[in-house]
């Protein structure tokens, strides 16, 4: 292949890519649904004992944040509140995103909702999901 013509691919790629991102935050993936104004970015990682969430909140207090497992689901909600528009300023630029949030992640109806633990620091919510009993698998011997 040519080489002038691989910058023109690589152009193509990124946009492709670009429009997966959009379409991948605008429907959030199979089993997580932002509801709100805007949706803060999560990672859900799975163990055998226990699903672990974190979720990107920056400029929040621990207390503009609600966290509850229902159903076996978990529910992620609060509100950032925005810059005001302030008179004498021309504004270039409003990217950062204000308003209240709801997210919700199909975790399954083998959690432990009682044992839910969450931390927030540093613009960091943890969330722990621990398994239920039931739910973890145990190593069952084979008699011969």
């Amino acid at each position: 292949m040519n080489n002038l013509m691989r910058p023109q691919f690589g152009m193509l790629d990124d946009f492709r890519k670009e429009m997966d991102q959009m379409v991948s935050r605008f429907f959030s993936g199979a089993g997580e649904h932002p509801i709100g104004n805007w949706s803060p970015r999560v990672n859900v990682a799975e163990a055998e004992d226990a699903y672990d969430v974190t979720a990107d909140l920056p400029g929040l207090k621990p207390e503009d944040v609600n966290v509850e497992v229902k159903n076996g689901d978990l529910l992620i909600s609060g509100e950032r509140h925005g810059e005001h528009e302030e008179h004498g300023k021309t504004w270039h630029r409003v990217e950062r995103h204000s308003g209240s949030f709801r997210r919700m992640i199909r975790l399954g109806d083998d959690v432990s909702a009682d044992k839910v633990s969450a931390e927030y620091k540093d613009g960091v919510l943890k969330v722990h999901v621990p398994k239920s009993e039931s739910a973890k698998s145990r190593k069952v011997e084979v008699r011969g």
